[in-house]
C-alpha cells in the first residue's frame, strides 16, 4: 500500500487552526498579570515587614505586652470597657486567663508579674503613663466628680460614667477564687467561724474595727481593736496571728465567742491561714500615702517616734518597703534584698505571684480612698446593716493628737480622703519623692490590682461566688 500523502497529515496537524494565536495571546497575557501580581505581593509583604521592624526599633511594644492593655480601654466609653473587636492578639490573650478562658486572671496576674520584674524606674514609668489596671485613671475621674457635685456618686453614675463591668474575660476576679461557704457560715453565725481582717497599718483599718463594732454583739468584740491575742498573751501582743497555729486560733476564738480577730504586725500566713473557719477581709491605701501617714501619726505627732526627719526616719524603717507585698506573699526573712537588681527579677515575679493569689482569696478587699463606696460589698458579703463606719473618720488614741481638720465625716468620698492627708510631692522633695516611690514599687503594683479587685465587685452584677450585691 502506497502511504499517505503527506497533505492528509498536515491537514489533521492544522485542525482548527485558527484558535491557536487566540489561545497563545490569552496564555502570554494571563503569565504577565501572574507574574505582575506575585512581585506586587512580595513588595507589599517586604514594606509590611519593614514598617514593623521600624515600629519595634522605634520603641513601641506588641499588643499581647502588659504596657499595650491602656491602648484597650482608650478606645472605649468607658475606663475598662469591651476591647475592640479587631484586636485578635489581645481578645486571646485575655480569653487564655482562668479555666476554660472564663475570667482575665491569668492576664492581669502575668502583667502584674512582668512589671514586678522590671527596674523601679521603669515599672513606675509604666503604671504612670499607661495605667495598664484601669485604677489611675478611674480615681483622678472619681476625684473630679466627686469635687464637682460635692457628694459622693451612685453606683449607677460610676457604670455609666465611670467604669462599667467588664466582659468575664477581662475581669481579674474571675474564676473567683473565694470560698462562698466560709462567707456564708460568718453570715449566719455558726459557732465557731468570724472575720480574718489582714490589718495594713494606716490604710483604713481602725474603720473596719468600728464596722466590726457597730454590727456584732459586744460579747463577740475583742476588748482591744479587735485583736483577740492581746489578752490571750497577757496584754503583751496584739495584731500578731502568725505567731498562733491554726488549733490554737481555733480553739480560743470559739471559746471566748469573740467574732473579728485582726493581725497587724505579721505577715499572712498563705500556707494555713486560708485553713481557718473564717471569711477574709483587707483594706489598702495608696502606699506613699500610707508611708507619710505613718510618718506623721508616729513621729510628727508624738506617738513613740522622734525622728521629725521624713529622710532619716524612711532611712530606719526599711521594714516598711513594699510591706504590702510582704505581707500577701510571707516571704523568707532577708526578702528586701530581692527587691532591686536584674538577677532577682524570678524572685520579684514570684512575690507578685503569691500575693495576688492570696488577694484573690479574701472575700473583701477594700480600698481607703474608696471606703464611701464600700457599703454594698460589706452588707452582701458579712451581712452588716450598719456600714456607716465606713464614711465616719476614725483614728487611734486619738487623744494625743487631735487634728482640726475639718474631715471627722467623709462626705465627699475620695475627695475626703484626698483633703485629709499628706500630698507626697507636695511634702517631699523630688529626690525623696523618687526613693520612697521605688522603694515601694512591688506595693504599688499590688495596689492597682487591689483596686481593680475592689472596682470589679463594684459595678458587676454579681460579686462571685453566689453573692449578690443588694
Amino acid at each position: 500500500m502506497p502511504p499517505r500523502p503527506r497533505t492528509r497529515r498536515k491537514k489533521i496537524k492544522q485542525k482548527y487552526p485558527q484558535h491557536r494565536p487566540t489561545l497563545s495571546a490569552a496564555f502570554r497575557d494571563s503569565t504577565v498579570l501572574e507574574t505582575g501580581f506575585l512581585v506586587g505581593l512580595v513588595l507589599v509583604a517586604a514594606i509590611v515587614l519593614w514598617t514593623y521592624q521600624y515600629i519595634v526599633d522605634s520603641g513601641q511594644v506588641s499588643p499581647s505586652s502588659p504596657e499595650a492593655a491602656p491602648q484597650l480601654v482608650r478606645k472605649s466609653a468607658h475606663l475598662r470597657g469591651s476591647l475592640p473587636k479587631n484586636d485578635n492578639n489581645n481578645q486571646q490573650t485575655l480569653s487564655s486567663g482562668g479555666e476554660g478562658g472564663g475570667g482575665g486572671y491569668e492576664y492581669f496576674s502575668n502583667m502584674a508579674q512582668d512589671l514586678a520584674a522590671l527596674s523601679p524606674t521603669e515599672a513606675l514609668k509604666k503604671l504612670e503613663q499607661s495605667d495598664p489596671f484601669g485604677t489611675r485613671t478611674f480615681d483622678s475621674k472619681l476625684l473630679e466628680h466627686e469635687t464637682t457635685l460635692g457628694r459622693v456618686l451612685t453606683i449607677d453614675e460610676i457604670k455609666q460614667q465611670l467604669f462599667s463591668c467588664p466582659r468575664n474575660e477581662e475581669r481579674i476576679t474571675l474564676p473567683d477564687a473565694r470560698v462562698e461557704q466560709k462567707a456564708l457560715d460568718f453570715r449566719e453565725g455558726k459557732k465557731g467561724t468570724f472575720l480574718f481582717f489582714q490589718h495594713l497599718r494606716k490604710a483604713g483599718g481602725t474603720n473596719f474595727c468600728s464596722l466590726a463594732t457597730k454590727n456584732l454583739p459586744k460579747r463577740a468584740q475583742p476588748h482591744y481593736y479587735c485583736m483577740p491575742d492581746m489578752a490571750w498573751s497577757g496584754n503583751k501582743n496584739a495584731g500578731y496571728l502568725h505567731s498562733w497555729s491554726n488549733e490554737e486560733i481555733i480553739t480560743r476564738m470559739k471559746t471566748s465567742g469573740f467574732r473579728i480577730a485582726g493581725n497587724e504586725w505579721e505577715n499572712f500566713d498563705v500556707t494555713r491561714h486560708f485553713d481557718l473557719p473564717a471569711v477574709f477581709a483587707t483594706s489598702f491605701r495608696k502606699p506613699l500615702d500610707r508611708a507619710l501617714s505613718q510618718f506623721r501619726f508616729e513621729c510628727i505627732e508624738d506617738r513613740g517616734c522622734r525622728i521629725k526627719d521624713v529622710h532619716k526616719w524612711w532611712e530606719t524603717r526599711n521594714d516598711l518597703w513594699n510591706v504590702y507585698t510582704k505581707t500577701f506573699a510571707d516571704p523568707p526573712v532577708g526578702a528586701r534584698k530581692y527587691f532591686r537588681g536584674d538577677e532577682f527579677a524570678k524572685e520579684r515575679r514570684d512575690f507578685m505571684t503569691k500575693a495576688i493569689g492570696t488577694l484573690s482569696k479574701f472575700h473583701i478587699v477594700l480600698s481607703m480612698e474608696w471606703l464611701a463606696y464600700g457599703g454594698p460589698q460589706v452588707r452582701s458579703i458579712l451581712g452588716f446593716d450598719d456600714v456607716s463606719a465606713l464614711t465616719t473618720r476614725v483614728r487611734p488614741h486619738i487623744g494625743q493628737a487631735k487634728r482640726d481638720d475639718g474631715q471627722d465625716k467623709n462626705n465627699l468620698g475620695s475627695a475626703s480622703i484626698a483633703k485629709a492627708s499628706w500630698v507626697p510631692k507636695e511634702y517631699l522633695d523630688a529626690e525623696q519623692y523618687k526613693k520612697m516611690s521605688e522603694d515601694l514599687v512591688l506595693d504599688e503594683i499590688l495596689t492597682d490590682v487591689a483596686r481593680r479587685m475592689f472596682l470589679e465587685r463594684l459595678v458587676c452584677e454579681d460579686v462571685g461566688g453566689g453573692v449578690a450585691i443588694q
